[in-house]
Parts: C-alpha cells; structure tokens; sequence
C-alpha cells in the first residue's frame, strides 16, 4: 500500500458507454444507471471499486461525485453528456481538489463527437491546470485517442478480455496517483498506434492478443521504470480518423527504451494480422451442435451479430425462428429487446395467452417474429450480476415479461437491451438453466466466464450491427483489414506527458 505524507483530497468519478454508432437507439439519460456522492462508494465491481478502496486504505479522502454506467448502446445523447460534464467540472470547481480518479470506457461517442472522453478529459485539464494529476483506468476496448493521452497524467486499461481485471485497474490508478502527489512517480505516456482495425480474436488468453500480451509482461518485468504498458484492441464501431490498436508505455520519467518497445509490440499486430480472425459456427451448425451433443447440455450460445455487449439492440429473431422451425426437439431461453411486445404482455398479466409480434424494432434488416405463447413470469427487469464479470453490479432489464412458446422456448422480452452475459439475467426471471437445452448470451466473450460450469459456450455468426463482416458497414474515416487497402503501416512512438 502506497504510504502517504499529508491527507490528499482525491475527487472520484465513473462515466461509461461504449457507443456503437451503428445502433439506431439513441443513449439517453434512461439508459444509464445513475448515482451520486457517497452511493457510489459501494460500487460492487469495475475500476471505480478497486480506485476507492485503495484510496481508502492509503487514508486519502475521497470526493465522490457520480456514477454514470450506460453499458454499451448507440451514440449517446450529446445533451446529457454536456450536463454529466458540467457536473463533474462544478464539483471539481467546487472541492478543489489535490487529484482525480475517474473510470471510463474510452469508447464513449456521442451525437456530435466520436471522442467523448478525449472532449471530458480536455475539458478537466483545462480547469485544473497542469499540476492537478488527473488518473484514468479504462476498458481495454477504448478507442484511445491523443487528446486523451495529453490531457491525462495516468491512462491505463485493463489487461484481459474477458474483462475480470476492472478491480485490479482501479487499485493500480489508486496507486500510481499517490506515487505522483508524493514526488516518486514522473509519468510519462508513450504511444503507438497502427492504423487500421483487425476484424476478430479479441480474447486475451489465447491466440495472438495473448502473445502480444505476453510480450509486454516481458517487457514490463525487464525494465524497472516502466510502471505500465496497455494494448488497446480497439472498440470496432468507431468511425474516426484516429481509431486503431494502440499501446501505451507509462514511465516513471523519460526512458530511452520504452519508443522501441511501443513500436515493437504495435507493430506486431500488422504482423500477425492474418491471424485476427474468429472461426464461428452458423446457426444451423450451432443447433446442430447442441441437438447431437446431450452430454454438453445446456449450451450458452454467444449471439456475435445482435450482442447488446457491443452496442447492439438485441432485438434480433434469428435464432428464435430457427429454434422455433427447424429445431422442434429443443427447449431454450432467448432474450429480446422489444418494449413494446414486453409492455403488452405485462399488460395481459400472468396466466394469460398472447400472440405478439417480437423483435426487429431497431436494427435495419432484421424482421420480426410473430408468436403465440403464455405469458409466465413479469417484473422490473433488476437483478445483481453474479459472475466474475462485474460481479454485485446492479444490472437493468427495464420492465420483463416471460413469454412461455410452443411449450419449450422461453422469450424474454425486455423493455432495455438486457445485459445477458450472466445466468442471473434468466434465473432472476425465474429461468431454470439446468432445464434447458441452450440459453442465448447477447455477448461475445464475457458470458464465457459467467457461466463457466453451468453450460457449454459457444459463438454462432449472426446478422446485426454488434460483429464485424466485410462490406457489411460504411465507414468514412476508419479502416479494417482486409476490407480496406492498407499498405504496410510507419509505426512511430510519440510522447504525450511528461
């Protein structure tokens, strides 16, 4: 624990999205989980829990202000983002203080601007002026820009995805913002960006992000001044000129060695792009899989294509109608954002029978479905995440009907893009998992953890605008590869604060 000479004020904030452009909805102020002063002290899991405790421990006191946590959803509205800023920006006014510790996404776009955090963070600094040290822990998915960069003394993600880490970040801000205010730590950022975007293998326990990861730890453990290195793989629904992978190296002072190091572990994503690839199932392989393999049963099926965990609607019916058509055997859970099927069946109350249409009411392409079923279970939506992954987080549903279909699958209409990476989203609503023959995450990777030991993971290709396919989506300022021509990259190092 980080030892301390006089009682440091630290302010404390957290204000997340991760904002997909290409989803319709628009995130507004109902869209976020909102708290403010000392609530946000009992935050359960993510960055702004291990920045608290470790203040706290170290006898720093702390200035809470609020916690904004919007998930990941379209653009956020641009009116609420001001109002949030300004909030922050008069609590610093007022408590003047000797330091700040802020969680953020880094992936935050709203209506008016791609670079929220990079706006936020600009704004700070300039009220605060440059000695105020200003302390950020991130997602690793954060599309890290230089404003951020220059605006900020301490900017550092997570290290895994999935993200099981958040706390960790957090205790590492905590520490290094003490280190500053005492006079042991000089931070110096250096970056280094490629510029494009690799399509898939975002998962950092195997394949080449864990060789990249690795390599970094390598690094890091071979040169003393090196306090941190992040590799930021990006958030993929970004269109701006500045987006692609970066690596940060932060450096107690100026270090001849951490540039080339930048360069060495940036420039291996250009290296190894071929392999940045995810080799999922399609629908009907998937179901396939889960009709022939009863030892492995229940499957928890990764929706790629409507995940709500990269911005998406999730209102997609896909694998509902293939469930329903061609796989008559199978008895399955599948979540889908419809507020208004999920206000009429609440409507119609429990017990009742109704034919609704469902899903399709925000992604362009997608069609909805008509069904008839007996509507089994309603309530608000709330319920705690119980997985490793955000762990005691409150999580919101908005009013949740379960709708009961040919007897076997049980449609979870939810009025909010439901967070359904952990079992607690079904068991809350009285989804018993072990009766099932498959349950459907709308998420990528978290939901592998959350439901380690109670069922079989499983990645199927989907439409929607939550995955990545060539041609699929217009992107003016951003690249991918392969869809773009890109040729073979200068990857330079840059200093950002010193």
């Amino acid at each position: 624990m980080p030892e301390i000479s006089k009682p440091y004020r630290i302010l404390v904030a957290a204000f997340g999205h991760e904002a997909n452009r290409l989803n319709p909805r628009l995130a507004d102020e109902e869209l976020f989980v909102l708290e403010r002063g000392q609530d946000i002290l009992r935050a359960p899991a993510g960055v702004l829990k291990g920045l608290t405790e470790t203040l706290v421990k170290a006898g720093v006191t702390i200035e809470p202000v609020f916690s904004a946590s919007g998930g990941a959803g379209g653009l956020v509205d641009h009116h609420f983002y001001l109002r949030m800023r300004e909030e922050l920006l008069d609590a610093v006014r007022r408590i003047k203080p000797d330091a700040i510790g802020l969680e953020l996404h880094g992936a935050m776009g709203t209506t008016e601007t791609p670079d929220a955090e990079g706006d936020l963070l600009q704004a700070l600094r300039r009220l605060v002026g440059p000695t105020v040290p200003i302390g950020v822990g991130l997602d690793l998915h954060g599309h890290i820009t230089p404003r951020m960069l220059d605006n900020s003394d301490i900017c550092i993600a997570c290290k895994e995805n999935p993200h099981s880490d958040f706390v960790e970040c957090g205790q590492k801000v905590a520490e290094l913002l003490i280190e500053q205010l005492e006079g042991r730590l000089r931070p110096v950022t250096i970056s280094a960006r490629v510029p494009m975007i690799l399509p898939g293998a975002g998962e950092t326990g195997s394949g080449p992000l864990a060789e990249i990861h690795a390599k970094a730890r390598e690094y890091a453990a071979m040169h003393s001044s090196i306090k941190d290195i992040s590799i930021y793989n990006v958030f993929r629904f970004t269109d701006d000129d500045e987006i692609g992978q970066v690596v940060t190296i932060l450096s107690n002072g100026p270090s001849a060695d951490t540039p080339s190091i930048a360069v060495d572990l940036a420039t291996r994503f250009w290296i190894e792009r071929e392999r940045f690839k995810d080799d999922l199932l399609t629908v009907d392989e998937v179901f396939e899989l889960v009709r022939s393999s009863p030892d492995k049963r229940p499957f928890v099926i990764g929706d790629m294509g409507d995940r709500t965990a990269a911005g998406a609607p999730g209102d997609g019916t896909i694998l509902l109608s293939a469930a329903l058509d061609g796989y008559l055997g199978l008895r399955g859970a599948v979540p889908i954002t419809d507020p208004v099927a999920a206000a009429r069946a609440i409507e119609a109350g429990v017990g009742a029978a109704v034919t609704l249409s469902v899903g399709a009411g925000f992604t362009p392409g997608f069609t909805p479905r008509l069904v008839t079923g007996l509507v089994e279970y309603v309530s608000d939506g709330n319920f705690i995440v119980e997985g490793p992954v955000g762990n005691g987080a409150p999580s919101a549903m908005g009013p949740t009907a379960v709708l009961r279909v040919d007897r076997r699958i049980q449609v979870l209409l939810t009025t909010k893009p439901a967070d359904t990476t952990d079992p607690a989203a079904f068991t809350s609503q009285n989804v018993v998992l072990g009766d099932l023959d498959f349950i459907v995450a709308k998420s990528g990777f978290h939901f592998v953890l959350n439901f380690a030991g109670l069922a079989t993971p499983v990645l199927v290709n989907t439409p929607g605008v939550g995955y990545y396919r060539k041609h699929q989506f217009e992107f003016r300022k951003a690249h991918f590869w392969p869809e773009h021509d890109i040729a073979s990259p200068e990857i330079t190092a840059r200093q950002h604060s010193a």
